[in-house]
């Protein structure tokens, strides 16, 4: 495929293939966050498929030690990676149970920086499954090194977008969320200039159809009781105030270079479709499996080879219904509010994506309402003001503008809590 000046290359592109070490043998891959859900999965993935992949470091924060020792043995990996320094006697311990007393340990990296350290290692690619925007630094250093960097840590693109940019190379990054993995899938069948539309899909979380009004008294556990998905409590409330898919708006426009007026989000319940393109002939391309995170990352990491049955299909033969509802905008102002911030660009997604942290934090302690968290999140991005944009943007200046966003969310927070104690 080509493109004419007026397109620039998008950060994902199907129709390219970037190969950092062409060979017939399987790939040598290192998983960041390999004792959560994306990082799990792709190990299954990879015992799975032996002569297609082998991984070569893992990286975790070290909440769980006796799992990563295990990742670690059954890979046969030479490095493993910690966030927090003060596990490394427990992974020791449990390493040397793993591997008995005939065979090496794996060197061991330990501190912020050894995700990063690892992420440049010598490999083909690496699978940015950490949560959150401590994957930036891990990204960067992946796409200097010159890996293929198959990317489930959507906050790094988010909040890093123009660093990441201007890193990339044509067909480097391959999109791990199952949104962006439909979209990249359904993207190879037409050129750019044949793209009228992306559409989103979003379940609807649990809060689906209900006002804005019915929202204000909901619980946490009423928030993480997902219809669809298993996830970690951030994303789970995240799918709730569907600030995940305002995130994914931003994402979309960021990897495939499409502006955010022809980018829709649509509530699909069933999670089916994970997402759609629009082509200008009038027809939409929709890719669609049984909600899985295995085939999106089976993408990531084998494309553009497809992997053997890496995750269920249909059954054709069983009768089913796929509903779609327009989104609710009154009742999630998150998506207009993240198009909003993807618009000013610069340091404002950063702002957006750290405030949203820190009051998804309150309102899981008890101490900010579910309505709070959007209503908050907004006051934030709006105090911000201009953010830092374009060729002077650096990464501290995404860490400085995360610093206060987080404070300031924090002291609203806490006014918002004292305020309703008094009440």
């Amino acid at each position: 495929m080509t493109d004419s000046p007026a397109h620039p290359a998008p950060l994902a592109d199907p129709h390219l293939v970037y190969d950092p070490v062409p060979g017939d043998g399987p790939k040598d891959v290192v998983i960041l966050g390999s004792t959560g859900s994306i990082g799990t999965q792709a190990i299954d993935l990879v015992l799975r498929n032996p002569d297609r992949f082998r991984v070569t470091a893992l990286s975790a924060n070290g909440g769980r030690v006796a799992l990563l020792a295990e990742q670690a043995h059954r890979l046969r990996v030479r490095t493993v990676a910690v966030a927090r320094e003060d596990v490394v006697p427990a992974l020791r311990e449990a390493l040397a149970a793993e591997y008995g007393g005939g065979e090496p340990l794996p060197e061991i990296l330990a501190g912020p920086d050894a995700a990063t350290h690892v992420a440049a290692s010598p490999c083909h690619t690496v699978l940015n499954g950490i949560t959150g925007s401590i994957g930036l630094a891990p990204t960067l250093a992946a796409l200097e090194a010159g890996r293929t960097l198959a990317l489930a840590n959507k906050e790094s693109l988010i909040v890093g977008g123009p660093l990441v940019k201007a890193l990339a190379k044509p067909g480097q990054i391959i999109p791990v969320d199952s949104e962006h993995a439909a979209l990249f899938q359904a993207l190879a069948a037409g050129t750019r200039a044949d793209v009228r539309k992306l559409v989103v899909t979003a379940s609807g979380g649990p809060f689906r159809g209900r006002t804005k009004a019915e929202l204000a008294d909901v619980t946490v556990q009423d928030a993480l009781a997902h219809p669809t998905w298993a996830m970690g409590p951030v994303i789970t409330v995240n799918s709730a105030t569907l600030v995940n898919k305002g995130l994914e708006v931003i994402e979309a426009h960021l990897l495939y270079d499409i502006p955010f007026d022809r980018i829709e989000v649509v509530v699909h319940p069933q999670s089916y479709v994970h997402s759609m393109v629009e082509f200008t002939d009038g027809s939409t391309i929709a890719q669609a499996t049984p909600p899985d995170m295995r085939g999106p990352i089976a993408i990531g990491l084998g494309w553009p080879e497809r992997v053997p049955d890496a995750a269920p299909a249909f059954d054709w033969s069983k009768a089913s219904t796929w509903e779609f509802f327009p989104l609710d905008n009154e009742a999630f102002p998150s998506v207009n509010l993240a198009r909003h911030v993807g618009q000013l660009a610069g340091t404002a997604p950063a702002v957006f994506n750290a405030a949203n942290e820190e009051c998804v934090a309150a309102f899981l302690n008890g101490a900010l309402p579910f309505n709070g968290i959007m209503e908050t999140v907004t006051r934030v991005v709006e105090e911000h003001g201009t953010p830092v944009s374009g060729t002077s943007l650096t990464v501290s200046d995404v860490l400085e503008a995360e610093t206060w966003a987080r404070t300031r969310a924090r002291e609203l927070t806490a006014t918002t809590a004292t305020a309703e104690a008094r009440a």
